[in-house]
């Protein structure tokens, strides 16, 4: 018997035992109905074979040839999603070498024998069952990541740049037309933490135009501006992505590129941690009620974190986005926020095909 055929025969026993005897049974107290999610619940991971450019500073990107088997456990491990952050560098002609600065002209400049993997990798993940979303992670312009490489431009600011964006997602929309909505969607841009909010609606306001010129039922969501909803892009056809970050001094515990690596106190989770969880999960609970669509496209918690908090904690997040009907993504699958290979040093490790596998991670995953 497999996950699907236990769960549905355990739901069906469930049901019958749950039948009162008697008539004298006391009624069941009926919980309020949750509104139903635009967005279907997807529930896998963040996968970053094209985080960065093939030559920048030393980088080696996970081989394709080796990624068909990531794809094959998630789907056997019952999950539906993955998240692919893109860095526009990866897939432009532009010399790494020596850090140069982009060139406006370089940053549209699309490179197909680049772009051929990406393209490749979306279609396998597709043949897994699993339901793709590309990201870009940089964009034309603007990272939330600080790194060394100059931008030609700001995207706040400069017209050129927003173009430019725009031009990257028209690109993409050309390339995969033909796909299903149910098997691609878009995510614009990660984590646009800016105050220039009419900036903001205008790129996404361009860059949706550009989408659904080719496919006018392609799902796009858009990142917040910040770490509670986007409220001047509501009226557009666009979903939103929030964060399974907070709070970041225990996500981010002793984490170097967050700044925090002089941590010292140890964090810790209780049950009343979870009420200001609540709290912060609130406003998005609200948009996805308003009928507008709600996925956390990243979660997870840095390895240097005490693996039982991170668990207890990472219960908690799974626990109100599933009851209210809003999917997830890990961040990442294999890594320092992974379910293999993520680094713990207080985890039990499974060998798995010559990887380290977080069972118990792996196991409360699934239960959500």
């Amino acid at each position: 018997m497999d996950r699907r055929e236990f769960i549905k025969t355990a739901s069906a026993g469930a049901i019958t035992l749950g039948m009162p005897s008697t008539s004298f049974a006391k009624k069941k107290v009926e919980k309020p109905s949750v509104i139903k999610n635009k967005l279907p619940r997807w529930r896998g991971f963040n996968l970053l074979p094209f985080f960065r450019p093939i030559s920048y500073d030393g980088f080696d990107p996970w081989p394709i040839e080796g990624m068909n088997d990531y794809l094959k456990w998630i789907e056997d491990w019952g999950f539906d999603f993955v998240r692919i952050p893109m860095s526009y560098h990866y897939y432009i002609h532009h010399n790494w070498y020596g850090k140069n600065p982009v060139t406006p002209e370089e940053a549209i400049s699309f490179n197909e024998e680049a772009i051929e993997p990406i393209e490749k990798f979306v279609y396998l993940a597709m043949e897994h069952n699993l339901h793709v979303n590309l990201s870009l992670h940089r964009v034309p312009g603007f990272c939330i990541n600080k790194e060394c490489i100059e931008e030609p431009y700001d995207l706040w600011t400069d017209e050129a740049a927003q173009q430019a964006v725009c031009a990257h997602w028209e690109m993409w929309a050309k390339r995969f037309k033909d796909v299903s909505a149910k098997q691609l969607s878009f995510d614009l841009i990660n984590e646009p933490y800016t105050k220039k909010a009419d900036a903001y609606r205008k790129i996404v306001t361009d860059c949706l135009q550009a989408i659904k010129r080719y496919n006018p039922e392609r799902m796009v969501i858009a990142d917040s501006i910040s770490s509670a909803p986007t409220s001047n892009i509501v009226d557009l056809d666009v979903s939103q992505s929030c964060r399974g970050y907070n709070p970041g001094k225990l996500t981010h515990f002793r984490n170097p590129w967050a700044g925090n690596i002089h941590d010292k106190v140890l964090p810790t989770w209780t049950k009343d941690d979870r009420q200001k969880l609540e709290k912060y999960y609130q406003p998005w609970v609200e948009l996805k009620n308003r009928g507008i669509g709600v996925h956390c496209g990243e979660c997870g918690c840095y390895n240097k974190t005490p693996h039982d908090v991170f668990l207890a904690w990472m219960t908690d997040v799974l626990d109100i986005l599933t009851e209210n009907d809003i999917g997830w993504a890990l961040w990442n699958f294999r890594g320092s926020f992974g379910l293999i290979d993520s680094g713990r040093q207080d985890v039990n490790y499974k060998d798995f095909h010559g990887h380290k596998l977080d069972k118990e991670l792996l196991k409360l995953l699934q239960s959500h």
